[in-house]
């Protein structure tokens, strides 16, 4: 479904340039946020949504779709474009290192196994959980990549994380 909706979105917008599109977001996106903001609690907790692979064993509540998935969405897209653009991506730990932390719990959380990981870069870290279990350093961005499915995983980084 993500996939046929992201090819409809990019069909409909094929036609505009750089400057249409960055309009076309900076008029939208406000409403956006505001609608995001002003979902009930009920909803955000009652309603559970079946996802598709390789998260289709998984029921998300509605909320974690609008306030944690959408956000990484368009922060991985953000890498996306950096790389396809040959740009560096401009992070900060505050911001950018929040983000990670939260991929670094659910990625956790999905695989349960003991791990020590430390992620390099402004948005890195370092994560424990258990003991003896595998150890991972690598580049806070590319741990993300990886996890989103832009780049094969073994091991422990082969557990997709939504994004």
């Amino acid at each position: 479904m993500i996939d046929a909706m992201t090819a409809t979105q990019v069909r409909e917008r094929a036609g505009l340039t750089p400057g249409q599109l960055i309009d076309r977001l900076a008029e939208v996106a406000p409403r956006a946020v505001r609608a995001r903001r002003r979902t009930p609690a009920l909803l955000r907790w009652a309603i559970r949504m079946k996802q598709d692979p390789p998260f289709d064993t998984q029921r998300w509540r509605f909320g974690y779709l609008v306030d944690t998935v959408f956000t990484r969405d368009t922060w991985m897209h953000r890498l996306d474009i950096c790389r396809a653009t040959s740009h560096d991506m401009v992070l900060t730990h505050r911001h950018d290192g929040r983000l990670v932390a939260d991929v670094v719990t659910d990625w956790a959380r999905l695989h349960g196994q003991p791990f020590s990981l430390a992620l390099t870069g402004p948005a890195g870290g370092r994560w424990c959980q258990g003991s003896n279990g595998e150890h991972l350093e690598l580049d806070a961005l590319e741990f993300c990549w990886i996890l989103a499915g832009r780049a094969p995983g073994t091991g422990l980084l082969a557990t997709k994380v939504p994004f």
